[in-house]
């Protein structure tokens, strides 16, 4: 992928990323609206083209209505109302998924296959994908809510990105020759774990699904995936194109359904042999515990955060006051890594407030179909409440309203981009994790105190730095305890930059080398070496 400056996107008072753009790098637009959408512009909807045509389980390389025969429905969070109703898969339909998943592993052709058919296989998938864009993308914004433009030309572009990375690796994971104390030759040998569960979020659901399914295929593993609930249509579509690229039955199941359900179903089942999960740190928790009362099964985490996004007495106010809201602002909010803590130094702290709310006035909130809306509506009615009471609680203490606060319309789950100043570390809105539009600014005095303050946090997902000087941002880089560090940029996402938390933000990496490990066991192999020629 292209890693153009994000400066130079930021520049333009419009800009319609490019295929090649990295996701997070979509920013602001239509700049000469100065208030918020109202209620009428959000109420008039562009119904989308794209067909709902898979609802049921793939299980076996079949689609199959539940067990149970129960459905749900999912909904478009600009109205509330019904897109389609999906199967409800329960323990039942889980323990179908593994068996075939299993079967598949143990007896079928994908881990006994090439690793270099099986990196066709996933480039063949990427081209189909890369085919039908449009349409997964449109498929994408209506259960999700995010801006299409978003979807189609970032986060679609992205996904096929990351199984052409992976396809790649395919051929090239392999072990060691290591030297011993004597006679023997002793070899390392990486083989594919077996059987992965995957548990994905609802937030960005394509992507999250190539993170993970992308390097399990790629070490030779089956995998059953349980979509979020809110979110179940895209996974099923482009399901159906990997087996259109030819991909075994059974390798790649998928459960629709819910947590206390299926999801901990998957968590505790005995014959699954690795399970990844990303979504809230509590849920996290749960996970983890049902894996480990289970059959012991290694878990990764990609988890919640609280990052910090610095800026400095040194920095382009108009750059960093534009930066930050992206940081914030992106994806609605609903961001694992959105640099939801600003720390301002005390010299340019009121102007960038009142930049700030500004940037923040003149953000376009409205049907995300529509070309210049940079703010949809939030996932879901719960969601929508969660952040409103977060939004109360921080009105009822010393924290200043600057703008927002409010929902916009009388349907859906539109929220006022919403930013409050003045705001103290011991504040429900500092402490935990809104995920929403809501941007909260603090004052600090010099970098000693804005790093204890900024690691003062039970999460360590990300981080960001706004400075012209190395030596702080080399200071900051080292002192700060997150995962990711983004210096004079945000949310820059790459397939072969690794990605995961420190602390309560998770455990394990995701993309790029290190997410294969993820997926391997290593086993020794020692031979006796009868009169060796050498040692």
């Amino acid at each position: 992928m292209a890693a153009r400056r994000l400066s130079t996107l930021l520049s333009r008072s419009l800009h319609i990323p490019s295929a090649s753009t990295p996701l997070g790098r979509i920013h602001g637009v239509a700049r000469q609206i100065h208030r918020f959408s109202t209620a009428a512009a959000v109420e008039e909807l562009i119904t989308p083209s794209v067909q709902v045509n898979y609802t049921k389980l793939l299980i076996n390389g079949q689609f199959v209505d539940s067990a149970s025969g129960k459905t749900f429905p999912t909904l478009d969070p600009r109205t509330g109302e019904v897109i389609a109703n999906v199967a409800e898969g329960d323990a039942e339909d889980i323990n179908r998924a593994v068996a075939a998943a299993r079967k598949a592993f143990d007896e079928g052709p994908w881990p006994k296959m090439s690793a270099y058919e099986r990196s066709r296989i996933m480039l063949k998938f990427a081209d189909l994908v890369e085919k039908h864009n449009d349409e997964i993308a449109a498929l994408e914004t209506w259960d999700n809510g995010k801006p299409y433009l978003q979807a189609a030309q970032s986060e679609v572009p992205t996904f096929v990105r990351l199984f052409r990375y992976y396809a790649g690796w395919a051929d090239k994971i392999h072990g060691l020759t290591v030297p011993a104390d004597g006679p023997h030759h002793v070899q390392t040998l990486h083989e594919p774990i077996g059987v992965a569960g995957q548990i994905i979020p609802w937030n960005f659901p394509l992507l999250m699904m190539a993170w993970k399914v992308g390097p399990a295929l790629a070490c030779g593993n089956t995998i059953v995936l349980k979509t979020a609930e809110q979110t179940p249509l895209t996974a099923l579509y482009v399901a159906n194109l990997f087996h259109e690229a030819g991909l075994p039955p059974g390798v790649l199941n998928i459960v629709s359904g819910f947590g206390p359900t299926a999801g901990a179903a998957l968590a505790s089942h005995m014959d699954v042999d690795k399970l990844a999960f990303t979504g809230s740190t509590e849920t996290g928790q749960t996970v983890l515990q049902l894996a480990a009362k289970s059959n012991l099964k290694p878990v990764t985490l990609e988890l919640g955060g609280k990052s910090p996004f610095i800026v400095c007495e040194d920095a382009d106010i108009d750059h960093a006051v534009e930066l930050a809201h992206f940081a914030l602002f992106f994806n609605q909010g609903q961001c694992c890594c959105a640099g939801s803590r600003t720390y301002v130094h005390e010299r340019v702290y009121d102007e960038f407030i009142k930049k700030a709310k500004a940037r923040a006035m003149r953000r376009v909130v409205g049907d995300p179909f529509k070309k210049g809306v940079e703010q949809g509506p939030q996932i879901d009615s719960e969601q929508f409440q969660k952040i409103l009471r977060y939004i109360r609680a921080g009105r009822d203490s010393s924290a200043t309203l600057e703008c927002g606060g409010d929902r916009i319309g009388s349907k859906g789950y539109f929220i006022q981009p919403t930013v409050f100043s003045n705001v103290k570390e011991d504040m429900s809105i500092a402490q935990d994790e809104i995920f929403g539009p809501v941007q909260c600014v603090f004052k600090f005095k010099d970098i000693g105190e804005v790093i204890k303050r900024a690691n003062n946090t039970r999460y360590g997902l990300a981080a960001g730095v706004f400075t012209k000087n190395i030596d702080t941002a080399n200071t900051l880089t080292r002192g700060l305890r997150a995962g990711t560090v983004w210096i004079n940029c945000y949310d820059v996402f790459d397939a072969g930059i690794p990605f995961g938390g420190y602390k309560m933000s998770g455990m394990g990496r995701e993309k790029g080398i290190y997410s294969l490990s993820n997926y391997l066991q290593v086993k020794a192999v020692v031979t006796p070496l009868k009169n060796p020629a050498w040692i």
